[in-house]
């Protein structure tokens, strides 16, 4: 009985309180590191597939949510989550290995990133480094979370206001357009 009257003092006090509750909502937010790793995301739909980085010596698998549109007008929705793998490109000493289609042949998986979006996300950074809503995450081949300075990776986002802060998306809105 005790617990009721408790939980119905709770849900009252923040029913009252419309600044109170704005307040919890936003320090519910996540802030860059704290986005999840979603367990099944190599089921997701590919946004992009062995994107090739010989300036970095990286394959890079992309992956979005389902249901998560951008298209056509290149902003994605509210919810959206992309999934990166970054796979270290093989060698041979300097010489980076390709395979008879020309393109590098991918090796070890290095990181995954995550880039999630939600309203009033992503507000905690200096304004140069806003990237909309977004928040990103980084993980290592085993899922675990790794403490990243996510300043590089908001600094070569930030350029992409136009394009909901994604690189590709015009690549990705194509694809999409081919396959319906």
């Amino acid at each position: 009985m005790i617990k009721q009257i408790c939980a119905v003092a709770v849900v009252v006090s923040l029913g009252c309180c419309g600044g109170l509750t704005a307040n919890l909502v936003q320090a519910a937010s996540p802030k860059d590191g704290e986005v999840a790793l979603p367990a099944d995301y190599a089921s997701w739909p590919k946004f992009l597939s062995g994107v090739q980085r010989e300036d970095t010596k990286q394959v890079r698998e992309l992956y979005v949510n389902p249901g998560a549109k951008a298209c056509p007008a290149g902003v994605f929705p509210n919810g959206t989550r992309l999934v990166m793998e970054l796979y270290k490109a093989k060698s041979e000493g300097e010489t980076l290995l390709k395979g008879a289609d020309g393109k590098l042949v991918k090796g070890d998986l290095a990181k995954v990133f995550v880039m999630e979006k939600n309203d009033g996300w992503g507000q905690d950074v200096p304004d140069n480094l806003k990237n909309g809503n977004w928040v990103f995450g980084a993980y290592g081949p085993d899922g675990k979370a790794l403490a990243e300075d996510f300043t590089k990776c908001r600094a070569c986002h930030a350029p992409l206001a136009q394009k909901d802060f994604v690189h590709r998306v015009d690549e990705f809105c194509a694809q999409s357009q081919k396959a319906h």
